[in-house]
């Protein structure tokens, strides 16, 4: 049970393991673009490469995903970020019940976003956890954990694609543990580790006040999708990649240099160099690009 890309290196290593995949259980296809083509998720796209069968349900229960899973006679359900939350008679369908591949070092992390919330918040390391699924909400035993640093520069994309990797092969390693009768279960221990709810355009305006470390974490956590903003002469600009870089005396938000870099002044005193953006309605471009088109003073308040 899987949608998005993050998914698809579990289903393909599922397969190169010689695991026999029965059944793929995805979210609908959806409306994309302007025009609102009916897009199938990565997930069914990859399934339907192997002809396995593929379910969409839109509500489980009426579904009765449960009946299905027993009928295909599955020994284990495995769940990479499906995006719906599972009855019951959902999890204990298949012998084995439901294993999840989680990308953050549960408990922490429980929730929708735990790629984004990772690098918002200047972790230093994340990982992915395989866990056994209850009734609750990522809060099952953990039965295989695996680490990985976090580049000070890394996106919430790039993180993306390499913990979908990692996650891929703690799956088989479980699998392989769970076949040999050596998987260690570990309890979640009881409280609240932090919740990482779900991203919204909410988070995007950029408060220059804040620290130059914080911001930059914003643009890196937000990237690809909504993307951290800022208004530049009145006009909305979207920042895809910065950079941190010495501090200058300047008032938060000002552009202290702006001829061949733009570089802004933080709440902390430090700068950020503006490395990539995007005006409206136009595509993303290196900053010396922006400024040869686009005039910026020095001095200019950004935000205003």
């Amino acid at each position: 049970m899987g949608t998005p890309d993050f998914a698809v290196p579990c289903l393909d290593a599922l397969i190169s393991a010689g695991h026999e995949v029965v059944g793929v259980f995805s979210q609908p296809d959806k409306p994309v673009g302007r025009k609102q083509f009916l897009m199938p998720p990565a997930v069914k796209v990859e399934a339907q490469k192997f002809n396995i069968p593929v379910y969409q349900p839109e509500r489980l229960k009426d579904f009765n995903a449960d009946e299905i899973i027993k009928k295909l006679r599955a020994d284990l359900t495995v769940i990479v970020a499906y995006g719906k939350i599972l009855p019951k008679a959902v999890l204990d369908s298949a012998p084995y019940g439901c294993i999840n591949v989680h990308a953050s070092l549960l408990p922490k992390y429980r929730g929708a976003a735990p790629i984004q919330w990772a690098i918002l918040n200047g972790d230093k390391e994340t990982g992915v956890t395989v866990m056994q699924m209850d009734e609750g909400l990522d809060t099952g035993d953990m039965l295989l954990v695996k680490k990985t640093v976090i580049d000070p520069d890394e996106t919430s994309d790039e993180l993306f694609v390499r913990l979908s990797v990692l996650g891929a092969e703690a799956l088989i390693e479980t699998l392989e543990e769970l076949e040999n009768g050596t998987i260690k279960r570990t309890p979640q221990p009881v409280g609240d580790f932090g919740y990482a709810k779900m991203i919204t355009k909410e988070l995007c305006p950029i408060d220059w006040n804040k620290p130059a470390s914080v911001i930059h974490n914003q643009v890196r956590g937000l990237q690809s999708w909504p993307c951290a903003l800022t208004r530049i002469n009145g006009k909305t600009v979207k920042i895809h990649k910065t950079k941190l870089c010495d501090g200058i005396s300047a008032s938060a938000g000002e552009v202290v240099e702006s001829d061949f870099k733009l570089i802004v002044s933080c709440g902390d005193g430090k700068c950020l160099e503006v490395l990539m953006l995007q005006p409206e309605g136009k595509k993303a471009m290196e900053a010396k690009a922006y400024l040869a088109g686009n005039r910026i003073e020095k001095g200019t308040i950004l935000g205003d």
